[in-house]
């Protein structure tokens, strides 16, 4: 991960200095009519259709998978496919966690509620195959097991800061935990859940983190902040991706989901 994460930037660090869109090579389109969508490390999508099926298909294109399970839960709320051979889909209106495989069959499912856990906007895989999540109820970040009991959580977050958080995603990365709130900026926690800093980082969609590098979209770039370093870099994003498009970054590619499919760029 390390050394793709050294590729990324030295390559984005290149693209900033020549300030050309061109840069970004397009490479591909998975065409049909998506609501949703995401690619996980190994370049495999995950597409979601209007009427809420969830499809994966290989980087070729290729079925791989699908999951139909869709009158019970209702709208997909989000995805988590951190993991390629464990996909996370959240349904916040039955505050429930649906645990696929790799090929997109049910596992397990987690009722949230029976853990008197009602109000979480933003779950993600942990490095040891858990689930964190941020319980806006009593404002801690917490990690559950298979069966959802709560294995671990932080103190009320209101003893900490003056405003407390309400993320809209989590990731698990290299020994840290990031909660990213666009109003107030990106919060960072160790794997024990001990906070280690705040960066107001505000305003971005599409956020992912590499390594520790944090990444996001703005006004037509891609920012990115480098935790440690305090090392503070912005790209301008090819014209064709417009601020209503869905954009997932992996290090060396670009995905855009536009109303006719899904766009591949590399970089």
């Amino acid at each position: 991960m390390r050394k793709f994460v050294t590729i990324f930037f030295l390559l984005a660090s290149t693209f900033s200095r020549a300030q050309d869109t061109s840069f970004f090579k397009l490479t591909g389109k998975l065409e049909g009519s998506y609501t949703d969508f995401n690619v996980d490390n190994l370049g495999n999508y995950y597409l979601l259709s209007k009427n809420n099926q969830l499809k994966k298909l290989s980087s070729k294109g290729d079925s791989v998978g699908v999951f139909n399970d869709v009158r019970r839960y209702g709208k997909l709320y989000s995805m988590d496919v951190t993991n390629p051979l464990k996909c996370l889909l959240y349904y916040r209106n039955f505050s429930t966690v649906v645990v696929l495989d790799r090929f997109l069959n049910t596992v397990n499912t987690i009722d949230l509620r029976k853990q008197n856990i009602f109000q979480v906007k933003a779950i993600a895989q942990s490095y040891d195959n858990k689930i964190w999540l941020y319980d806006e109820q009593n404002n801690k970040l917490k990690k559950i097991g298979d069966d959802g009991v709560v294995l671990m959580e932080t103190p009320d977050l209101r003893t900490i800061f003056n405003e407390v958080p309400s993320p809209v995603s989590l990731t698990d990365q290299d020994g840290y935990v990031y909660l990213y709130d666009p109003e107030k900026g990106l919060y960072v926690f160790d794997i024990y859940g001990s906070f280690k800093t705040k960066v107001s980082y505000t305003g971005l969609t599409d956020v992912t983190v590499i390594g520790k590098t944090f990444a996001g979209r703005r006004n037509g770039s891609l920012l990115t902040y480098t935790i440690g370093t305090l090392t503070e870099r912005s790209f301008p994003l090819p014209a064709i991706v417009e601020q209503q498009n869905k954009c997932v970054f992996l290090p060396g590619h670009l995905y855009v989901l536009q109303p006719g499919g899904v766009l591949h760029f590399t970089f």
